[in-house]
């Protein structure tokens, strides 16, 4: 199974892109910034090549762990850790081959990337956000927003990670 970096590359910029619509102050960034009660001062004083930069590079760290979770083909590999899957001849090598075989490219589709990127986007983030919010007094609104964006981002994600892979 290997990995392809133009997919995870690609994957990685998503939450950007995605970032500079859904924080568009013409979408939800007004009522997201009243929500974390942030100012406009304070939003310009920020240094935004080191967010940008950390972004990017959390963002790659996400789509290359993402790749795992939707494709399926990952999970047969893992499966046969530490076996010597590359010679047939081997009974792990055997079984290995037929699975794979079996499987192909199975699944591989934007759309069962996108559903798995759901999924995990609901898993993960909702509860992550949700409990961190509820601790740090945040309103639903302020929920509401940042899962969506990242539900919706996963889905992104996930989509193209399945299909291009």
């Amino acid at each position: 199974m290997n990995i392809n970096i133009v997919a995870v590359l690609v994957a990685a910029l998503i939450p950007m892109v995605m970032g500079f619509v859904w924080y568009n102050p013409k979408v939800f960034g007004s009522v997201w910034q009243r929500e974390c009660g942030l100012s406009d001062e304070k939003m310009k004083s920020a240094n935004m090549a080191l967010i940008f930069g950390l972004s990017l590079v959390f963002s790659f760290i996400l789509a290359f762990g993402l790749q795992f979770m939707v494709i399926h083909q990952f999970h047969v590999t893992s499966l046969f850790f530490m076996q010597p899957i590359n010679d047939a001849s081997t009974e792990a090598g055997a079984l290995y081959q037929g699975v794979m075989n079996l499987l192909g490219t199975s699944y591989r589709t934007f759309k069962h990337g996108a559903l798995h990127g759901f999924i995990g986007g609901i898993m993960t983030s909702l509860p992550i956000i949700a409990i961190n919010a509820l601790f740090e007094r945040r309103s639903f609104k302020y929920v509401a927003i940042n899962v969506g964006y990242w539900v919706i981002t996963m889905c992104l994600m996930g989509g193209i990670i399945s299909a291009w892979m």
